[in-house]
């Protein structure tokens, strides 16, 4: 490194942090619309969980790709090729009309955004070469990717508030023009030391396994989890990844080294990281309709009200970072994990009518708090457990376990959502003579449903009842989803603590194929 790099690394840091803040956005900034476009596009809950997952499929599914061009042919160049076309696809969202363009232009960003973030997480590993700084740039670039997440309901609720839906990806441009034009001037360009063949067949066989996975996830819910579509999606990505493993295995020059999954720190902190954004995505998806649908408050309203978990993960993070340096890698992210795992119990006894001054905020502050505990040592775990030449590949399976955790998590904790909550609606109408495509309707979302109660007289007893069978139906589908969050932060939690080291460890040497790893000193 340069000395003028060295003296600019936290310059270069700011910069990545807006690229990583923009993709973190758009990957929540479209809870809050939601019940908006369920209302003018006519979306039902499944065209909802697409909105939101298909921005996720080809991000998660081109992540390896975008790993590992950007250590061939510079992280830097990719990067911001990825922004422009990032631009131009988030225009072609603000400019839809119907489920099909918006969903198109979803994924288009998706597969832009992968093509971002491993780059900057290569970049900032390359830039900052001493361990403790590195765990605090690790913090910082962890804490804007969580307060990203949390950030994105509150600018599409102001966004919403006053203008249409497409404003919530319109303004992303100035971002890209902002981000692109300090990246031109400031990051420094940087590629791996080992120039080799391109993997395309690991590449190939590698997104295509990550691609059928996530799809599989999405769709379990609407095809049901022992569909010969879902099973056969799910075998399918089982033989590509045991033949992605065993074609790296034999190759001199892999995409991905995929011995690095044996050493503990690697796939330790990978899960922990995938579990953590499976309870915050899956929490995210619910808790933003919850402040809408059953409270009433505006898209700005519900918005303004994920704040506290923004706050909190923008403080908290660095501070973990810090904390795993000086405790333990292992006793800070498994801490982090239970503490999701309270927070999440906690919400189990959240009622329709409860104050957000209290249970409400203090559950999503306990939330926050856990969650900022474990992203940052997470991901020194996996980075540090590299070589120069794998940081690329391993800055994408850093984010794939983040984008697959986040799907499975909207999809899982959404597929038991739907499991309670269409059946009670079901059965509170099954009274009012509706027909079975009208039925249909009323369960397949919230809105929906109160839709259809908003058709009978508000004066007569009945309304009522439909109403409070709606909100009733919720509530537990709600409660269900946390439960069974709750119960997969705390199982992780421990096997966290099980299999992570106490100390993050650097791999210093590879002699013969070998790795001798030397365990960092706290000190320096």
């Amino acid at each position: 490194m340069t000395e003028s790099v060295e003296d600019r690394r936290w310059l270069i840091l700011a910069v990545l942090c807006v690229a990583v803040l923009l993709v973190g956005v758009d990957n929540t900034i479209v809870n809050v619309a939601l019940p908006t476009l369920s209302e003018q596009l006519r979306a039902t809950n499944t065209d909802l969980q697409w909105i939101v997952d298909g921005y996720s499929l080809p991000f998660a599914g081109l992540l390896l790709m975008g790993g590992g061009l950007a250590d061939r042919f510079g992280r830097k160049r990719i990067m911001q090729s990825a922004l422009l076309f990032f631009g131009l696809f988030s225009f072609l969202a603000a400019r839809s009309h119907t489920i099909e363009e918006l969903l198109t232009a979803r994924a288009l960003m998706g597969a832009a955004a992968a093509f971002i973030f491993p780059a900057t997480l290569s970049i900032v590993t390359t830039t900052f070469k001493d361990p403790s700084q590195r765990a605090k740039a690790f913090g910082v670039w962890g804490a804007t990717a969580g307060v990203s997440i949390a950030v994105g309901p509150i600018v599409g609720g102001e966004l919403i508030t006053h203008f249409w839906y497409g404003s919530i990806f319109l303004v992303n441009i100035p971002i890209v023009v902002f981000a692109f034009l300090a990246g031109a001037l400031i990051v420094p360009e940087s590629r791996s030391p080992l120039q080799r063949r391109f993997d395309v067949n690991g590449l190939t066989l590698g997104t295509a396994f990550v691609t059928l996975l996530v799809l599989a996830i999405i769709q379990g819910p609407e095809w049901g989890w022992r569909s010969f579509s879902t099973l056969g999606l799910f075998a399918v990505s089982g033989v590509l990844l045991c033949s992605f493993v065993l074609y790296e295995l034999r190759r001199t020059g892999p995409l991905l080294d995929v011995r690095v999954f044996s050493n503990r720190a690697f796939s330790a902190g990978a899960s922990a990281i995938a579990t953590s954004f499976f309870c915050l995505f899956g929490f995210i998806f619910l808790v933003t309709q919850y402040f809408q649908l059953i409270h009433g408050y505006s898209a700005l309203q519900a918005g303004v009200r994920t704040l506290p978990f923004a706050i909190v993960t923008m403080f908290i993070t660095p501070l973990g970072a810090i904390a795993a340096l000086h405790v333990g890698t292992r006793y800070v992210v498994s801490t982090g994990l239970v503490i999701m795992g309270i927070a999440l119990f906690w919400m189990t006894y959240i009622g329709a009518h409860a104050a957000y001054v209290g249970p409400i905020m203090g559950s999503m502050v306990v939330l926050a708090f856990g969650f900022s505990l474990i992203n940052a040592p997470s991901t020194a775990a996996i980075m540090g457990s590299l070589r120069p030449d794998q940081i690329g590949a391993g800055a994408a399976v850093n984010e794939t376990t983040r984008e697959i955790g986040g799907t499975m998590g909207v999809a899982v904790v959404g597929s038991v959502f739907s499991s309670l909550f269409g059946p009670a609606v079901r059965h509170a109408f099954a009274h009012l003579g509706l027909s079975r495509t009208q039925l249909d309707i009323a369960q397949s979302s919230t809105q929906a449903a109160k839709a259809v109660v908003a058709h009978v007289p508000r004066g007569l007893p009945l309304h009522q009842a439909l109403e409070s069978g709606v909100v009733s139906s919720f509530i537990d589908g709600f409660h269900r989803g946390c439960l069974v969050a709750a119960c997969v932060a705390i199982v992780v939690g421990v096997v966290a603590y099980r299999f992570l080291p106490l100390r993050v460890a650097r791999q210093d040497q590879f002699v013969h194929g070998r790795r001798e790893i030397r365990a960092l000193d706290t000190s320096g």
